[in-house]
């Protein structure tokens, strides 16, 4: 295929990766309730979706929850609360919160240099520190990644080491100085994972389980990869959609499994780099999480680290950066909120925080291309309208 139209096809398909822009929450006059919502969603996992969960949180209460549809197809098993989904680069915002941690503890420092811990990559003398990896502003490219990942039945056999010095080596140089400009990178975070890794003495996914998920109280609901496959979600792509059509070109046929309906299951996978898009969850888990960013007192660190966690960044010469050192930001007519938004092979979701009106909200459902921006800017203006008392 000529290298311009298959360009166009992968540009196509990576919508679903992580990342992208604001967008402004505008009124629908259907969704006025609660029970508005309940149909909503229901209504939904009846002709997009296959599965849906989506959350509200306060600081001190669940303040919706509501989960439709199925978790697989073919089995006719039920889409609940509890049922597993891959968040893919949601991931990211929990491997900056780890990273702050270390920070806090006096082992790692926001100006370390990468290559204090990684020292034999290509970008070796760069000068890339710890904060420009956490904020995108490290100048290493994102090819794709929509092949980086490897069926979940291999995980014992497989070797990340070698997975990442391959993608290393196929992408040798850096797309801009250092500090100098933002720019989405999962080579950044994969390699923000092993900065983790080295300095704190324990694999990325231990660190993250005893000192992310033990304390937020969620560790039975989420893990680094899946952990309980009779209770995780099957992923799906439409039948009818571009990704489906352009799969082949970007994905291998090993991951595909049978269709049911207009649904193609996606086979159970982890992605080569837990740093940058391995947890696996639910939509409540991630709300308990919102709700620690929320509370006065968060359980992951002190007021002054999660200060920085969301407070915005700049560039080294000054200009303003779309992040925080771990969120996204955007704004819903006039008020500020922080984001991230993760995408891949099955799924998608998106989780918020709105700090001045004390809201988190995540939605998680298994289908590849939901757009859940626009979901998000319809359905969380109920419970905005409800906190701040008007419709």
């Amino acid at each position: 295929m000529h290298g311009t139209k298959r360009q166009v096809l992968v540009a196509a398909m990576t919508v679903a990766i992580a990342g992208g822009a604001a967008m402004r929450i505008t009124g629908d006059p259907q969704l006025r309730t609660r029970q508005d919502v309940e149909r909503h969603l229901d209504g939904m996992a009846e002709s997009a979706v296959p599965g849906i969960q989506y959350a509200v949180v306060s600081a001190d209460e669940l303040v919706f929850r509501h989960a439709a549809g199925w978790a697989d197809i073919a089995s006719e098993r039920p889409m609940s609360h509890d049922t597993t989904m891959m968040a893919f680069s949601m991931t990211k915002t929990l491997t900056a919160a780890a990273s702050l941690q270390l920070v806090e503890r006096g082992v790692l420092s926001l100006d370390d240099e990468l290559d204090a811990f990684v020292p034999d990559t290509p970008y070796a003398g760069r000068g890339i520190t710890v904060r420009q990896l956490i904020s995108h502003t490290s100048g290493i490219p994102n090819p794709i990644p929509l092949r980086w990942v490897h069926l979940a039945d291999d995980e014992e056999s497989f070797d990340e080491a070698a997975a990442l010095a391959s993608v290393l080596e196929a992408n040798p140089k850096l797309d801009s100085e250092p500090g100098e400009q933002y720019a989405y990178s999962n080579i950044g975070y994969w390699l923000l994972g092993k900065v983790i890794e080295v300095a704190s003495g324990q694999r990325y996914a231990d660190f993250v389980a005893q000192h992310v998920l033990e304390p937020l109280g969620v560790a039975a609901e989420m893990s680094v990869g899946i952990d309980e496959p009779e209770r995780h979600a099957s992923g799906y792509l439409a039948r009818w959609s571009v990704t489906n059509l352009i799969k082949g070109f970007v994905t291998d046929s090993a991951f595909w499994g049978d269709y049911s309906g207009d649904w193609l299951r996606i086979r159970n996978h982890h992605l080569d780099g837990p740093a940058f898009g391995g947890l696996v969850g639910t939509a409540t888990g991630f709300g308990r999480f919102l709700q620690d960013q929320l509370r006065p007192t968060s359980v992951l660190f002190g007021d002054e680290t999660r200060t920085i966690f969301h407070s915005p960044q700049q560039s080294a010469s000054g200009q303003p950066l779309p992040m925080t050192l771990g969120w996204h930001i955007g704004d819903a007519d006039g008020t500020p909120y922080l984001f991230k938004e993760g995408g891949g092979g099955g799924f998608h979701a998106e989780m918020r925080l709105y700090p001045e009106s004390g809201l988190g909200t995540v939605v998680m459902v298994s289908n590849t291309d939901f757009d859940s921006t626009s979901f998000l800017n319809r359905v969380d203006r109920v419970f905005i309208g409800e906190k701040e008392g008007r419709p």
